[in-house]
């Protein structure tokens, strides 16, 4: 009877004591992982930042040479390829998760979904090497030109798709790109459409609503916050991708127009053509800088978008 007794005593509070602080070590860490990136980025730039100041975001010269440095190039292209990546990857990315969810065939839902999923394996450099010798010269011959013979005569819409066809330049970035980021958007677009329960469609459709009523009004609103976190998932990788964008980008500093077909530089790609072979000092302090500043762009992203969640969690609610 003592020995059933023991065995049966109630557990104590031990496990959970232990197990909390180990959760809250781990979250502590993270925190002051992130503070010490925050501080050894505003660190080594600190040299950049006092001699630039606020028009270091504005300028656009970067002739390292004279010293004389400016992020405006960097920081325009990968906002702008990165807006292209989006408004190609979002729709195309929907359009695969509705047909794998509500429109596939069961034989091919299974093969088409892995098949999607893999594209997410394929290493960044292979996207850029792919890019630059096959996509390019393809591009430049069955898109840009006929597109800037046709468009480069409309007022103010025919500015960006004006200048010669080189097939690289901002606009090959941000297919790229698009390309790279379909296989994560709708990889999460498709897990959250199927979390949707299957009584709520089977209701829209047994009251006679189409299936693109159903996701309209179902789907969507049911998995809104799933949605907006895998567009954010590619926004992100869409800023922060290097090698590809380097391929294809053209890496140069000039912005005499706003032409798409123009070639430019990202962030991304001018830390990655010049911080091994930058001198110490101003130079590499820029570089520095340029990379707090995608930090910035990349935590700005990702709380606008916790705004806009929480906002559509507010307006439901009410």
């Amino acid at each position: 009877m003592a020995e059933y007794k023991r065995v049966m005593k109630a557990p104590g509070r031990q496990g959970d004591i232990i197990f909390s602080a180990l959760v809250k070590l781990a979250a502590l860490i993270t925190l002051l992982l992130l503070g010490g990136i925050i501080v050894s980025l505003i660190i080594a730039s600190w040299p950049s930042i006092q001699k630039f100041g606020l028009s270091f975001l504005w300028t656009k010269e970067w002739n390292p040479p004279a010293d004389e440095f400016g992020a405006l190039v960097p920081i325009y292209g990968t906002l702008v390829t990165s807006f292209i990546a989006l408004i190609i990857a979002v729709p195309v990315s929907f359009g695969i998760a509705l047909f794998l969810t509500e429109l596939a065939p069961g034989w091919l839902k299974r093969p088409l979904g892995i098949a999607i999923e893999l594209l997410a394996a394929i290493p960044s450099i292979v996207y850029g090497m792919w890019g630059l010798f096959i996509f390019a010269p393809l591009f430049a011959k069955y898109f840009q030109q006929p597109v800037g013979d046709v468009m480069s005569n409309i007022p103010i819409v025919g500015t960006l798709f004006s200048g010669p066809a080189f097939g690289i330049g901002i606009l090959a970035a941000g297919i790229i790109l698009a390309i790279m980021i379909i296989p994560y958007i709708a990889a999460v677009m498709r897990d959250v459409f199927e979390q949707t329960p299957v009584l709520l469609k089977e209701s829209a459709y047994g009251i006679g609503c189409t299936t693109w009523e159903v996701i309209r009004n179902i789907v969507l609103p049911y998995t809104k916050n799933g949605v907006i976190g895998g567009i954010m998932l590619g926004l992100g990788r869409a800023l922060g991708e290097t090698m590809a964008v380097t391929f294809v980008i053209g890496n140069t500093y000039q912005l005499d127009s706003f032409s798409l077909f123009m070639p430019g530089n990202s962030i991304t790609s001018a830390l990655a053509n010049e911080f091994a072979e930058a001198e110490s000092g101003l130079h590499t302090s820029a570089l520095m800088e340029l990379g707090l500043i995608l930090f910035a762009i990349t935590f700005i992203v990702l709380s606008l978008s916790k705004l806009m969640i929480s906002r559509l969690n507010k307006n439901e609610g009410s």
